[in-house]
């Protein structure tokens, strides 16, 4: 093939465009990478600063004090080792995670004003609360499938739900958990940031984080919503169901008294369920365009720091041997420290 003086020149021309467009390309590139976030969504006001400060670091002190004795408690007291305990220990290992992902770094925020979150802490906050929220969704569904063989099949219980399986499904929903923080941190953390790193919101989470996005998210926002609705149906059809043949089981017992004790055993997991979802259901199962930064913060601290505050409450308050092993580490803390 032979080359005229105007092919050279339209050669030159075409070449001259293809670099020009990888260089806008590169420029692009290089204005999106993010080194860091900025966190703003706590009060600028000094006076409100410090309120708030005093006022989380006291929630987030007696939510791990609760949480870490229902904890030692169960692990320690031969008579709750039982599937049922055995899995509330589980939901207060996971209330005891749940604030320590993100009120330490609030609290620096509000005490040193350092509002600044580095890309890869960024990531691993998300990362590591998407992973608490998932496995507790699962936890409460194999909690409620647990109240269901036990009231609907008191007989065989022993036999159906073993401390083998409740181990096997234990570690199921860590797993599950796992993976599901895995692919949603990754479909959030490829995007590209160029326009804003100030994240309106006093963590890394999925909404505020995604809305800085200079690209298009529609479809890793349905990517998310498919998956988060499909496991989170799955888990959230599992604790309905169980509960509509539990509540079908407690109408059809002849003494009141059973009953009453029947319903006493899943009242407090039933209360956590409700206050769980409603709270995740609001801030995760909705479009990115009706993200609202207020009503987020608000909803965000109901099932972040005050749902892990209330679960160890509801449970000791209505579970009588739950009160009573609670008493006896308190006693045994007592005796070691006026030692």
């Amino acid at each position: 093939m032979i080359f005229t003086p105007s092919h050279r020149v339209s050669i030159c021309k075409y070449t001259s465009a293809i670099i020009s467009t990888m260089n806008d390309k590169m420029h692009r590139v290089n204005t999106s990478t993010v080194s860091e976030f900025i966190l703003i969504g706590l009060s600028d006001a000094p006076g409100v600063r410090f309120f708030l400060f005093v006022l989380f670091l006291i929630i987030y002190l007696v939510t791990m004090a609760g949480n870490i004795t229902v904890f030692v408690a169960i692990s320690t007291d031969t008579r709750l080792h039982n599937p049922m305990y055995f899995f509330l220990g589980n939901l207060s290992l996971l209330d005891i995670l749940c604030p320590t992902i993100t009120v330490p770094k609030m609290l620096e925020v509000l005490l040193s004003e350092n509002n600044v979150i580095s890309f890869s802490g960024c990531i691993f906050q998300l990362f590591f609360l998407i992973d608490v929220v998932g496995t507790e969704i699962f936890l409460l569904a194999v909690m409620a499938y647990d109240r269901y063989v036990a009231i609907c099949h008191p007989l065989q219980y022993v036999n159906i739900v073993s401390m083998k399986l409740c181990a096997r499904l234990a570690i199921g929903t860590w797993i599950a958990g796992l993976f599901n923080s895995l692919l949603h941190t990754s479909l959030i953390f490829t995007l590209f940031f160029c326009d804003s790193n100030e994240v309106d919101q006093y963590y890394c989470d999925i909404p505020p984080v995604m809305a800085l996005s200079c690209l298009p998210t529609y479809s890793r926002e349905l990517v998310i919503l498919i998956v988060a609705g499909v496991l989170g149906s799955s888990a959230f059809v599992v604790t309905l169901v169980s509960y509509v043949y539990i509540l079908l089981a407690i109408l059809y017992m002849n003494s009141a008294e059973s009953r009453h004790k029947a319903f006493s055993t899943c009242s407090s997991h039933l209360t956590v369920v409700c206050l769980f979802y409603g709270t995740t259901i609001c801030t995760y199962v909705r479009p990115s365009s009706a993200y609202s930064p207020d009503h987020d913060r608000i909803v965000s601290m109901l099932y972040g720091i005050l749902t892990p505050l209330l679960n160890p409450i509801i449970y000791s308050l209505r579970n009588k041997e739950v009160k009573c092993a609670l008493g006896r580490v308190i006693s045994q803390v007592r005796t070691i420290l006026t030692k």
